[in-house]
């Protein structure tokens, strides 16, 4: 058997695992890992400038293409803290990722070592699993553990810690004959699936709702079948928002208090029975429990049993992976409907069509400074049904996902749970390294885009195209419109005259000269009518020099977009179409 250090065989698992990618960090502790990921050769890693920035890498590159798993490696310290958020947004979302972090050596952990920190136990709460490896024996069956945990049952990210000492020392080894650890999921049985179809079929107006485990598990395609088998609209939730073409005829729209459409909030609250696949009941596509759930009956099928019930009492629960699940909903269906036992829900499916079809919101403003909602409707005219789009938090990531649209399952890539301002411009690197032919465009307010805004030279040196699309109010819009019902505008807002940029008319930061001075393309835009051009153009630039384009839009100042605290008590606060 072959003898070798524990970072070669840590390495080698990695690939033999199938992981290809790696974003991080070297440092003195984790540089043992560097040179076993120099000297065999099958990871690729990105250079990124901030250990945060480069967890969320992983991040995007996980969720970008079924199967993948993201690597983060960081040196001891500061940089495994750093990785916490990422651990916290990718264990939120149910998104796999593996981070690696160097460690003091064994003998000086407990003694205040420089930069010796018990990361296990902080990552421990944001993780499926947070372990320092004391025996360098331990490293493969660590490694060989921690992609078992990441695949099992509902996803999610490890922290893997490793000594110094444990990564240099010498072990005995094989390879040729290392085997991943086989993974088994929950699966609804024959008889679950057809209580839950006999419970659908005895309901008036049924919907489904698709979230986010339906994509994780690549059951877009099924799910789709199977909506069309029993003829029952679609309701995805932010998070499965792609698992249904938006402009398919059973796609019902999106239901909540924020990112939302008036037709679907219209649907579900007309709706008397509601079937969940890998949804998680969000309080945000909720609102209160008790008006989501008054009149009508709920199944709700998840992977992860505890999930049941968490947030509100089903009728019906059944513990299965969603890909399962729809497989077994899909067969059922399929006998039923050569039978004649599915109800036609045809006139359901056209009433909620025509709601579909008038209850919309105003997009055509010609207002200078602009209006958000006419960024998305250009948008949507720049960009096509093969657009990726990567979005975090704010009134951006509410409104796009009200006003854009999203053709395909991870064509809309967002930090759901945890919302970590500064997310979109790693993650979206991570995404366009993930998918490197495809048109990605993230979409940032100004607060979000300064985060991590160095990490654009990340997307200058790899040469790692992207459109980054800033609408830029210079204000805290969403904490400023939370804090209209307190009475206050206080330490939101970013505005200040700059004095190296006196044509921003006091917006505060020059984007563009930072992303200039970044190595990146950048454009602004002020006139409602020029939208169009400069995304054009960016495509363009984007193409011939191979970096990120960076297309800052002038808003106004203040708008306040469409929330509420009731499915029937959103307010609009513009005009309707």
């Amino acid at each position: 058997m072959a003898r070798m250090r524990a970072v070669d065989a840590a390495v080698l698992i990695l690939e033999k695992e199938g992981a290809t990618q790696a974003f991080g960090l070297p440092g003195a502790a984790i540089n043992p890992f560097y040179s076993a990921m120099k000297k065999h050769g099958g990871i690729k890693h990105v250079l990124a400038r901030h250990v945060e920035a480069a967890s969320h890498m992983a991040e995007g590159y996980t969720r970008a293409t079924a199967g993948n798993i993201g690597i983060c490696v960081g040196t001891s310290g500061p940089a495994g803290t750093d990785m916490i958020t990422g651990l916290y947004s990718a264990s939120a979302d149910s998104i796999p990722i593996l981070c690696i972090t160097g460690q003091a050596p064994v003998a000086k952990l407990q003694k205040e070592d420089f930069q010796a920190v018990d990361i296990a136990s902080i990552a421990k709460p944001v993780s499926k699993w947070a372990v320092t490896v004391m025996e360098a024996a331990q490293v493969p069956g660590t490694f060989q553990k921690a992609f078992h945990l990441m695949r099992e049952g509902r996803p999610g990210p490890v922290l893997v810690d490793l000594p110094i000492d444990v990564q240099l020392a010498e072990i005995e080894f094989d390879i040729d004959t290392y085997e991943p650890l086989r993974v088994t999921k929950p699966a609804a049985t024959r008889a679950q699936a057809e209580k839950a179809l006999a419970m659908l079929n005895e309901a008036e107006r049924p919907l489904i709702v698709s979230g986010g485990g339906v994509i994780n598990a690549d059951g877009a395609e099924l799910l789709v079948e199977f909506a069309e088998l029993v003829g029952v609209p679609v309701v995805p939730t932010l998070m499965g928002w792609g698992s249904i073409p938006d402009d398919h005829p059973l796609a019902a729209g999106m239901v909540g208090l924020q990112t939302s459409h008036r037709y679907g909030n219209a649907t579900l609250l007309a709706s008397d029975f509601v079937l969940g696949i890998g949804n998680r009941w969000a309080n945000r596509h909720t609102g209160s429990v008790a008006k989501y759930t008054e009149g009508r009956k709920i199944v709700h099928v998840d992977i992860e049993p505890t999930q049941l019930g968490r947030v509100l009492a089903p009728d019906y629960g059944i513990v299965s992976d969603a890909r399962a699940a729809l497989e077994v909903f899909v067969e059922v269906a399929r006998e039923w409907a050569a039978s004649g036992r599915l109800a036609d829900r045809s006139a359901w499916a056209e009433e909620c069509r025509q709601r579909k079809a008038t209850l919309l919101r105003k997009t055509d403003f010609a207002n200078v400074p602009i209006k958000p909602q006419r960024v998305y409707a250009e948008m949507n005219k720049a960009f096509g049904p093969e657009t990726r789009y990567v979005s975090t938090i704010g009134l951006s990531q509410i409104q796009a996902a009200q006003m854009l649209h999203v053709y395909r399952p991870r064509h809309w890539i967002n930090a759901g749970q945890a919302g970590p301002l500064g997310w979109t411009v790693p993650a979206t690197l991570g995404v366009a390294v993930a998918d490197p032919d495809s048109t990605v465009v993230a979409l940032s307010g100004d607060y979000d885009f300064q985060f991590l805004i160095e990490e654009l030279a990340v997307g200058a040196q790899f040469n790692i195209p992207y459109i980054h699309v800033v609408v830029n109010n210079s204000y805290l819009g969403l904490i400023r419109q939370a804090q209209r019902g307190l009475e206050m505008d206080y330490c939101v807002q970013l505005s200040f005259e700059n004095i190296n940029s006196p044509e921003l008319q006091g917006y505060g930061v020059d984007h563009l000269k930072v992303a200039e001075g970044l190595g990146c393309k950048a454009l602004r835009v002020t006139e409602p009518d020029e939208i169009l051009p400069a995304l054009e153009q960016a495509k363009k630039l984007m193409i011939e020099f191979r970096v990120p384009v960076v297309v800052e839009v002038i808003l106004e100042r203040v708008t306040n977009v469409s929330m509420g605290t009731e499915l029937d008590a959103v307010t609009e606060f513009e005009p309707v179409a």
